[in-house]
């Protein structure tokens, strides 16, 4: 796995500790970009750290509670199980006290537990998905592409979208299950089932499955899963 100058290719190469930006509906898959307009200063401080060590953030949600997000007027809300590491691989500075920063997703890791104190920042003891370093060319032929463009161009349609068919028909499976997924208008909950998929092949079906039942509920007229 390559992201920006860094190569990750074995657990060795992965901290054991990292600092976590709770975010609520951000999904960060492995290979995928992710923009971050960095403000507070907990944050800014949390950045600055990272540049000066190993780049690496790690993109969590809190978790929901009867479809609502838990403890979300905390200060310190309860984390997900499951994140993302992401290596930064670009940012500026505005001028006005901002960071613009570009995430470049590593791979998937389980919260064993939370460090207390030392840090206005939040930072996690974690175990990393080793799995997502190395890309199996047999796992991506699993991918139901033809099934999942479909359900692509469904929703397209239901919302009288456009889309870049010439960029999307030179995709790679994988690139096109974890973009899709990141960009997709579903809510924290769903969000979270498709980062947890075990695979790439679960991953489009459960995002072929989230669609079809967007889909139905907005034809239907009942409440879609949007946030």
């Amino acid at each position: 796995m390559h992201a920006g100058n860094a190569r990750y290719i074995k657990r060795e190469d992965l901290p054991e500790t990292v600092p976590v930006f709770p975010l609520a509906g951000a999904l960060l898959l492995p290979m995928g970009q992710m923009p971050l307009n960095i403000f507070e200063p907990r944050y800014l401080s949390m950045f600055d750290d990272a540049l000066a060590g190993s780049r690496l953030i790690g993109m969590v949600q809190p978790p929901l509670c009867g479809g609502e997000i838990k403890d979300k007027n905390s200060d310190k809300p309860d984390l997900c199980s499951v994140g993302c590491l992401g290596r930064i691989t670009s940012f500026a500075e505005t001028g006005d006290g901002r960071y613009i920063v570009s995430l470049t997703g590593i791979c998937r890791f389980r919260v064993m537990d939370e460090i207390q104190g030392g840090r206005p920042y939040r930072r996690v003891h974690c175990m990393p998905f080793v799995s997502d370093l190395s890309m199996s060319d047999d796992e991506d032929k699993l991918v139901d592409r033809k099934g999942l463009l479909a359900a692509f161009r469904a929703y397209l349609d239901a919302n009288k979208l456009d889309a870049d068919w010439d960029s999307i028909s030179h995709a790679s499976n994988r690139s096109l299950v974890n973009s899709l997924s990141m960009m997709s208008p579903f809510g924290p909950a769903e969000k979270q089932a498709l980062l947890e998929a075990p695979d790439l092949k679960t991953r489009a079906e459960t995002l072929i499955a989230i669609t079809e039942i967007l889909l139905a509920r907005t034809c239907g007229g009942g409440d879609p899963l949007l946030q």
